[in-house]
């Protein structure tokens, strides 16, 4: 089996910081992490391979040079090989043209690594929280797809997958090749062991860019492509606590507090 693990550096979100010109994310400089999302999807996929040593883990992210960190720690854990998908043109892509990108990446790896029997997705980004790329990958590539995963299993030239809804859950078989994106599961993700930590430092991560993307329209890429505008980002300022209550005894602040509610007509 093949899977592939579109994985996302996030920025740290105790660190989140805005440019208050471009209203984007500052991400120069700010202590970044794998979007948590996608290390569910890692881990799914690692467990496939636990039952099946034969299956192939390609993880694959976009983003700018420095998110090669990302995919070292995902090299450390369990994927085999990393490609870093990054080019000045794709910056300012919104979730629609960034799925395109992916899709271009998608058939570009194929052509490397053989046809994918399955891509792995975080159901969101941390710093985003949109949920959109994956499914909008999906559709580019007209394969079923199943959102919210919890847990998946391979069975042949299908998968069974366990989805999360908010009534509970339910148990889904797809036909491979799909597209899952993972929720937080019941389970904890692993940890890289110093062997797999001291084979990824040294591992060649190839880089893409759109040169090397087959019949690319670049009215789809970087801010020209994306139809979603984002007019001002801001982080809100911090709320100053309500009204004190202090008094000698329990009962006197209770007593206050519910002549306070009293006038001001709540109860």
């Amino acid at each position: 089996m093949n899977i592939l693990v579109c994985i996302k550096q996030v920025p740290d979100t105790t660190e989140i910081k805005i440019d208050p010109v471009k209203n984007t994310l500052i991400r120069e400089g700010v202590p970044s992490i794998v979007n948590p999302f996608d290390t569910y999807a890692l881990e799914a996929a690692a467990r496939i391979k636990d039952a099946n040593p034969d299956a192939k883990i390609v993880v694959v992210t976009m983003g700018p040079p420095q998110a090669e960190k990302a995919l070292r720690e995902c090299l450390a854990i369990a994927a085999d090989k990393a490609y870093l998908v990054t080019d000045r043109k794709f910056g300012g892509s919104d979730t629609l043209a960034t799925s395109y990108v992916l899709r271009k990446t998608v058939e570009k790896l194929e052509t490397l690594e053989g046809k994918f029997d399955a891509i792995f997705c975080g159901k969101q980004a941390i710093d985003g929280d949109t949920g959109q790329v994956g499914p909008e990958l999906a559709e580019w590539l007209d394969i079923p797809q199943v959102t919210n995963c919890w847990e998946v299993e391979a069975a042949g030239d299908s998968m069974k997958v366990k989805k999360q809804t908010d009534e509970g859950f339910e148990i889904v078989s797809v036909q491979t090749p799909c597209l899952v994106t993972y929720t937080q599961p019941a389970w904890e993700v692993r940890y890289p062991n110093i062997k797999r930590k001291l084979a990824a430092n040294k591992a060649e991560i190839p880089q893409i860019a759109v040169a090397d993307l087959a019949d690319v329209e670049e009215a789809r890429l970087g801010l020209n492509g994306s139809p979603t505008k984002v007019k001002k980002s801001f982080v809100p300022p911090k709320r100053e606590g309500g009204i004190k209550i202090e008094e000698e005894t329990a009962e006197d602040g209770a007593k206050k507090l519910f002549k306070m509610l009293n006038d001001a007509s709540i109860i």
